[in-house]
């Protein structure tokens, strides 16, 4: 799977760097404790909210990339004397990347992808690929599936997998709990298959299935005839992507689809999980 955010390239390529941690937040901060960044002379890997607050921490990182006997902790207000009116508090902690660092950023990094949400798009098609990009930006772990091999072929999306089966149905029956499933298709007899299985499933996190009202109200009837189980209609999203805009451009329906799917499927991952004995290591262990 190609990686938009690959820490192994970072640190492969920055010897020296400086972890940054929020070790604590307490009011309107532009992010929670635990979220994290590393900075070496030159570059920066991931964020802790941006705005002065990033800017003063990249600079003090900075400081001690040189070998400056800098402070290893700031405590920091968010009010006007720094330019940022969040009116929260922030400390942050500094600390110079190690080979123990470096392992358990590794590790930390390769829990968070693996306990991403899945989002499974059926249909390579010019609206799949979109939606496929627009998801590729977002912390989720997405999956372009379809049966023709051209098609995939073709798809060239940084970061997302890609999935040639015969069966898709059967890569339904096999998503972990909690995925979401989009169904567009070149074959409308194959969405109704790929839906009506995703909908059978009550842990799923969305369902939804591009179309008209037409398609819709086809898709109603064949569900009643088919398996004769109305109710799962209900759980259908379609059209993806609303009917507030009228525009059926493809990059248009992705962008509209990919904000009720990404709010779907953190929705129901951003639960309180029990950390595993990896995740319970500390990356300043």
């Amino acid at each position: 799977m190609a990686r938009r955010e690959d820490i192994r390239d970072f640190l492969s390529r920055e010897t020296a760097c400086v972890l940054v941690e929020v070790a604590s937040a307490a009011g309107s901060t532009p992010r929670d404790a635990d979220a994290w960044m590393l900075v070496s002379k030159d570059r920066t890997f991931a964020t802790i909210g941006g705005g002065q607050l990033e800017f003063m921490a990249i600079d003090h990182a900075r400081k001690l990339v040189q070998g400056a006997n800098a402070d290893l902790r700031l405590a920091i207000p968010l009010g006007p004397e720094i330019g940022q009116c969040c009116g929260g508090h922030v400390a942050l902690s500094f600390k110079k990347v190690d080979a123990d660092t470096r392992a358990a950023l590794i590790e930390r990094s390769d829990d968070e992808i693996a306990h991403r949400p899945h989002v499974y798009i059926f249909g390579a098609g010019h609206v799949g690929n979109a939606l496929a990009m627009a998801l590729s930006h977002v912390p989720l772990r997405t999956v372009l599936v379809d049966t023709r091999e051209h098609e995939l072929s073709a798809a060239d999306v940084p970061g997302i997998e890609t999935c040639l089966t015969a069966m898709p149905e059967a890569i339904v029956r096999d998503a972990p709990p909690g995925s979401a499933f989009v169904v567009l298709t070149h074959d409308h007899a194959l969405d109704f298959l790929i839906a009506t299985e995703a909908l059978g499933r009550e842990d799923a996190s969305y369902v939804g299935m591009i179309g008209s009202k037409t398609k819709r109200a086809t898709f109603k009837n064949w569900l009643l005839r088919e398996v004769n189980r109305p109710e799962l209609f209900e759980r259908l999203v379609c059209p993806i992507g609303g009917t507030a805009v009228k525009d059926k451009r493809p990059p248009v329906i992705a962008a509209l689809a990919a904000a009720e799917i990404m709010t779907a499927a953190l929705n129901c991952h951003l639960q309180p999980r029990a950390p595993t004995p990896k995740s319970r290591r500390s990356i300043k262990a």
